[in-house]
């Protein structure tokens, strides 16, 4: 069976940091559709699908019959990956065909279906259509179902079809050409605008204009949001005012545009109005702070337990804080008006979600403050927007209809849900699209979103994966036209939708992976739940109430349940079964040995299985065996589970995908922020093996897998979590592996040895460097950049085959009669010339690439590493070792430099064979400190 490249080799930082700038990409951005939790990037599952289909050139000695052939293949490949995760490249014909091409090669002209059995928000299918590929995707939830229809199985079903809108068809605005889904992403628009006109002519009485002093220019001018705080009843009984509730002050803090509310305390009358002042505010808080909350009129203390007895009570308001505006000059803010609280508290919805909130859930924290159903989680105004525009929702399926038939379309009067691809089902598509920015507009209008003082705008109730309370809350202008608002939310909807592939045809249902009824022979790629992280039913809820009320009829085979489906969720939710860890953790088990054992049947066996999961540093802090860490309990099931099923983990690869800035500017000694796995069936005739063996077997294969990672330019902060792959694959390939007692060996014990042997094997490397650095190196581990006695240092360097004198000679160490120490990077001579030092340890040359790099960037360091010529990669193995070391130790700063090098690396190599082909060297390659 041949390899495929995911199984050996990955360009990973490419790949993280391509991953890293998308998700600084909101315009255009297919994640943005509508709100899901955990999304993987494009990037990501874009790479890991063309790596898992692609052979690798291993696989192939009659093409590549030398170690130099295969490298130089496998960079080609690479360099295919490196511009295929560029986010310019997302709809580059050229770029994705050259990936299609090597696909169609490796697969003998006839690539799999992928299949994504827990597909979320759709992104792993998403990007197998744009690869070429044909997708089918599955989950459990209705909501993350709907969400991948629209991303996959809608658009191409209308690829290339013109908008039907009258005012697109006489090309007003339009473009004349509508390739893919741009007609469908400019219905989007059209009927969009349309809905929030026709919603501000019903409720627009409801949002009024906002009168401006002379100061700002007098007249009127549309409200973006009004600021308000919530307010409990104090207990002291000579005050009993309305206390507000405010976490800060300042509602602006952009340099030059700074505002701060000030309270304005009326001590007789026991009320509190606001003004608005310039400036940063002179008080260091608001009213709330981490142990509790002070009444701002008596100063009596309000503790949380009596806030959340005002909840739960029904006695919690609001005051009216601040008003903010849009004018001529700019953002304005106002203070409030008796008016505008007027208005907003006259708001009567006829209409509201009366779901119940669970008692007690993951992510869950406003129950306790008298937050117990969906309605609660909206102010009455904005009730009354959400029920206008989701009730708009079918008046614009019925104009559609009509605008499609007079456009010409035909109508069979077959449903979307039903397979049609006529009128009708054409304006179920839209009124899906248009339901979904009612939705991002329902996560901005909400009393949990809060206001962003530093950007000056609203921030959505998900910034976290939670439902968590918030003291004060902008409610939006949903009419208006800033970030959270309907119209800004159709745009985005729109905007995601036209940068789709639109094909091929893609196919999605509601169902739970366990129960998978394809028998086709797929490429199995997924993102399965991460054990106890997210409760995505319980959060989904929120949105599955209005597209319930928006869709049930468009869409009736996903909301047919008054609420998401939770019984047979795979999560292990202890709340969902009274509290028992060990009864949530058997649910996890269960359902995770079916879904495995499901996938196996279906995966087609010459593709490996990849699988995304999640995994967080604070989870290992407390597991261990025998002293050495493992991984957490959901790390540990996820392995057990797919050991269970039948398969054998050849690889895992580390995904940094939530960075936002380079690299070597992060603290990146933080682990992965997810784990790709690679899985093959294990074979039938796996056999039986001991302890001792099997720790004999990682002696003897893991240095090679080891060796192969690090050339691979894997970053020191992932090599453990990536040496795990190797290290399971030798585990996994036998049927179990026996205890000297006699009992089986648990994945727990196995991860502890192959750690064990990781450290180990990075201790044995230190053999190959000089005597100097070896000196260095434990000399480091001891005492860090601390002085000792010199007798010990002395005593060292015999030991090491060195000597203080010789070492100082090399500008390692500094030395007195009496004390020694390493010298740090900062005090190496900035007139120094790698090419007349006659004595250079290894230890001087990684310090010097390290302290270069990080204060001239990669240019310079990328000029000295081509003068350190063969010395360089030997420099980049010791910032392994040292990133080891100061990790352990806790050198947070240590750690973060020398895993810099090595993710810089790549750039430095390229820099330094440009200098090496004649480029002008600078004049100074000096360490100014």
């Amino acid at each position: 069976m041949k390899r495929k490249l995911i199984e050996v080799a990955l360009p990973l930082e490419v790949i993280n940091v391509a991953s890293a700038h998308e998700g600084s990409i909101y315009r255009g951005n297919p994640s943005a559709v509508h709100k899901w939790w955990a999304q993987r990037p494009l990037a990501a599952c874009r790479a890991v699908l063309f790596a898992t289909l692609v052979d690798d050139p291993s696989s192939d000695p009659v093409l590549f019959p030398t170690p130099n052939a295969v490298e130089d293949e496998r960079s080609r490949l690479f360099a295919i990956i490196d511009r295929l995760v560029q986010w310019e490249n997302t709809t580059n014909q050229t770029v994705l065909e050259e990936a299609r091409v090597e696909i169609r090669r490796s697969t003998g002209g006839n690539p799999p279906p992928v299949l994504d059995p827990f597909c979320g928000a759709g992104s792993i299918p998403l990007e197998a259509q744009r690869l070429g590929l044909t997708a089918y995707a599955s989950d459990l939830n209705p909501v993350a179902a709907l969400i991948t229809k629209a991303l996959i199985e809608i658009p191409p079903k209308f690829a290339n079809h013109p908008p039907t809108h009258p005012d697109a068809r006489r090309g007003v605005g339009g473009s004349g050409t509508w390739k893919g889904a741009s007609g469908l992403a400019e219905d989007i628009r059209r009927y969009g605008s349309w809905m929030r006109d026709e919603a501000e002519r019903r409720i627009g009485h409801l949002y009024p204009k906002v009168k401006l002093p002379k100061g700002h220019g007098g007249g009127e001018a549309t409200v973006m949001a009004w600021l308000w705080a919530h307010t409990v009843i104090c207990p002291n009984p000579g005050c009993g005012a309305r206390a507000p509730l405010i976490r800060s002050w300042n509602i602006s803090t952009r340099k030059g545009k700074e505002r701060w509310v000030e309270p304005i305390v009326d001590r007789a009358e026991r009320t509190v109005a606001f003004k608005i002042r310039v400036g940063q505010s002179p008080r260091a808080d608001g009213t709330v702070g981490r142990l509790g909350a002070r009444c701002i009129v008596c100063d009596a203390p309000l503790s949380f337990e009596h806030v959340r007895r005002e909840g739960t009570a029904g006695r919690m308001g609001a005051a009216l804080m601040a008003i903010v505006a849009d004018s001529q000059v700019g953002r304005i803010y106002l203070a409030a008006t008796d008016e505008h609280r007027r208005i907003a508290e006259s708001a009567q919805p006829a209409w509201a979600p009366e779901t119940d909130l669970p008692d007690q859930a993951l992510g869950f924290r406003v129950q306790a403050y008298g937050m117990t159903r969906h309605r609660d989680l909206f102010t009455a105004r904005q009730l009354v927007a959400l029920t206008t525009l989701s009730d708009l929702v079918a008046d614009t399926r019925r104009r559609v209809v009509m605008d499609a038939r007079e456009a010409g379309l035909p109508d069979d009067g077959i449903s979307l849900a039903d397979g049609g691809v006529s009128a009708s089902a054409y304006a179920d598509a839209i009124a899906i699209y248009a339901a979904f920015a009612v939705d991002k507009t329902a996560e901005n209008s909400c009393v949990l979103a809060v206001w962003y003082p530093k950007e000056d705008r609203p921030k959505g109730v998900f910034a976290r994966q939670s439902l968590a309370m918030v003291w004060d809350f902008p409610e939006v202008n949903p009419l208006g036209d800033i970030g959270g608002t309907f119209a800004a939310s159709c745009r985005i909807v729109s905007d995601a939708i036209e940068s789709l592939p639109a094909g091929p045809p893609a196919w999605v249902s509601q169902q739970d992976a366990a129960g998978l009824t394809s028998a086709t022979s797929s490429a199995v790629c997924t993102d399965p739940p991460y054990y106890d992280n997210i409760g995505y039913a319980d959060l989904s809820d929120f949105f599955y109430v209005w597209l319930r009320r928006s869709l049930a009829g468009i869409a009736p085979g996903l909301f047919g349940t008054v609420l998401t489906p939770k019984d047979a969720e795979m999560i292990a939710s202890p709340f969902r079964f009274g509290g028992s860890r060990s009864k949530a953790r058997h649910h996890f088990e269960t359902g995770l040995d079916a879904a495995f054992t499901r996938i196996r049947e279906v995966a087609d066996p010459e593709i490996p299985v990849t699988l995304f999961y999640a995994f967080k540093q604070s989870e290992s802090e407390d597991n261990s065996v025998g002293g050495l860490t493992t991984a957490s309990t959901g790390w540990e099931t996820m392995l057990e589970g797919l050991l269970r099923a039948g398969f054998s983990v050849v690889g895992t690869w580390p995904m940094r995908t939530e960075r936002t800035t380079r690299s070597i500017s992060l603290g990146t000694n933080a682990l992965a922020s997810s784990i790709l796995l690679v899985c093959r069936p294990r074979f039938a005739q796996a056999g039986i093996t001991t302890r001792k063996d099997f720790v004999s077997a990682l002696k003897r294969e893991l240095p090679v897998a080891l060796r192969t990672l690090q050339r691979g330019n894997i970053a020191p902060v992932d090599l453990a979590q990536a040496s795990i792959g190797p290290g399971m694959g030798i585990f996994s390939g036998y049927a179990k592996v026996l205890e000297p007692d006699g009992s089986t060996m648990p994945v727990r014990a196995a991860l502890a040895l192959i750690n064990q042997v990781l450290d180990e094997i990075l201790t044995e490397q230190e053999g190959e460097f000089d005597a100097d650095t070896r000196w260095a190196i434990t000399w480091y581990e001891q005492f860090g950049l601390n002085e000792a006695a010199y007798g010990t240092a002395e005593t060292l360097s015999k030991a090491k085959n060195t000597s203080v004198g010789g070492l100082q000679e090399a500008g390692v160490v500094a030395a007195s009669h009496s004390r020694v120490r390493l010298l740090g990077r900062a005090e190496y001579q900035p007139d120094w010339d790698p090419e007349t030092d006659r004595r250079l340890p290894v230890w001087e040359a990684t310090q010097r690439l390290v302290q270069v790099l990080l204060t001239g960037g990669e240019p310079p360091a990328g000029e000295l590493l081509a003068r350190l010529g063969g010395l360089g990669d030997t420099a980049r193995d010791l910032a392994y070792r040292l990133f080891q070391l100061a990790e352990r130790k806790g050198w947070t700063d240590e750690a973060r430099a020398y895993n810099a090098l090595v993710v810089a690396w790549p750039d430095l190599v390229r820099r330094a064979e440009q200098v090496r082909r004649g480029r002008p060297a600078q004049a100074s390659l000096g360490l100014e400190t």
